[in-house]
């Protein structure tokens, strides 16, 4: 191999050698970029100095923190807190008056009223309406408690009705006024099923909407100046100064007419879910957050199990609780009816005692007299058992008249309803 090989050679490799540095060295400057970006982006995106910005290259799109879109830190003490503390606001809720439906004299009334209120504002305020569809579920859940506990009434009494129909301890009239108060408890939880029936009907209209009207008033705790307050100080400050104003403006729209209430802690967290879950808040309302314990920590809220276990000791109890007053009821019954029994056998039992102490002193009294006394003893029986079942047939006439009657006055006073 001669020199000029030699030296054409170690030239290729030279050349190779010096561009599998430049790559290796291009590799590492892109990671090293790409690497340093990344934690960038991650110590940004903890302390929140980008706005919650973290940028996700393989989809092509930024995502942001939620928190960042509202426009409020939290709420706290029946105020909403802005800009790390460096605004409070307080909301009043304002019962409108029907305007168009007042006299010329009330109208002129209601609008000095509101110009007078007008006129003492000394700082800003701002009025909100928010409209929100009409939700009867509240509404239909205390109509079905109230219409349970009616049923439960109507079953214990149509009970204890038939109880006293059967064991004849009362009279025709006082089972006619027993009978009147369980019809008109039986029209009750009819009249209560309409109600509840119509109202689950009405709440599928999604267009019944309902206006409710708000007054924000603000506080600066900058307006104190330089002071060395720290961030307790200036909230109860600002508090009693927005509790302050608040109060005085309730009072000056009382003058038209117009009541207004402070909407506590509860009430502002429900404002501001329905201003950002408009669409969603009727299938889940801040009432059915707060039931379910989504405020509360996954550990502490209680396992399902654990409440399937309350409810079924709550529905044992119930049975048990019913399943006593009808054994009570059935054994009362039964013990009522047993002495009925032995009231009307008491005279068969005396007549049979003094036929037999006739005939044992038949020597005394003589036996012709003995037989006529036996024989009356036998008609005045006879005559007693021919009166007992008349009484029984006509009981028995009235019974079957009885349901004819409820009917009756059933349909009279469903149609009076």
């Amino acid at each position: 191999m001669t020199n000029d090989q030699v030296t054409q050679i170690l030239t290729y490799l030279l050349i190779f050698m010096t561009f599998l540095l430049v790559t290796l060295f291009v590799v590492f400057i892109y990671v090293k970029i790409k690497d340093s970006k990344r934690k960038k982006a991650e110590k940004a995106a903890e302390d929140g100095t980008d706005g919650g910005l973290s940028n996700i290259a393989t989809r092509g799109y930024n995502k942001q923190l939620i928190s960042k879109f509202m426009e409020f830190d939290k709420v706290e003490d029946n105020m909403i807190v802005q800009k790390n503390g460096n605004r409070y606001l307080m909301v009043i809720e304002c019962q409108g008056v029907n305007y168009d439906l007042m006299s010329s004299m009330e109208q002129t009334a209601v609008e000095e009223g509101f110009l007078q209120f007008l006129n003492s504002l000394r700082y800003p305020i701002q009025i909100y309406v928010q409209t929100r569809t009409v939700n009867l579920e509240n509404s239909i859940s205390n109509y079905k408690r109230r219409v349970d506990e009616v049923e439960s009434t109507l079953r214990r009494r149509e009970a204890e009705y038939e109880s006293n129909r059967q064991s004849g301890l009362f009279e025709k009239e006082e089972l006619k006024a027993q009978l009147y108060e369980l019809t008109k408890i039986r029209n009750l939880y009819e009249y209560g099923k309409d109600i509840i029936y119509n109202t689950q009907q009405m709440s599928l209209n999604k267009n019944v909407l309902n206006k409710q009207y708000y007054i924000i008033t603000s506080y600066y705790p900058s307006d104190l100046g330089n002071t060395n307050f720290d961030k307790e100080e200036l909230k109860n400050i600002a508090f009693s100064e927005l509790y302050t104003r608040c109060q005085s403006m309730i009072s000056s729209l009382y003058s038209s007419g117009v009541t207004g209430k402070i909407l506590d802690s509860n009430s502002l967290v429900d404002l501001l879910y329905m201003a950002y879950n408009r669409d969603e808040a009727e299938v889940f309302g801040l009432d059915k957050a707060l039931a379910a314990g989504y405020d509360e920590l996954y550990s502490t809220a209680p396992e399902v199990i654990e409440k399937r276990i309350i409810a079924l000791d709550k529905e044992i109890e119930e049975k048990a609780i019913s399943k006593a007053e009808d054994t009570v009821a059935l054994v009362r019954t039964a013990k009522e009816r047993k002495l009925e029994e032995r009231k009307r056998r008491m005279d068969d039992i005396v007549d049979e005692m003094a036929k037999m102490i006739i005939q044992e002193n038949e020597a005394y009294i003589g036996r012709e007299v003995a037989q006529d006394a036996i024989m009356e003893l036998s008609s005045s029986r006879k005559k007693r058992n021919e009166k007992e079942e008349k009484a029984a047939k006509k009981e028995v006439k009235t019974n079957e008249k009885e349901p004819k009657e409820v009917k009756k006055t059933r349909g009279r006073r469903a149609k009076t309803a």
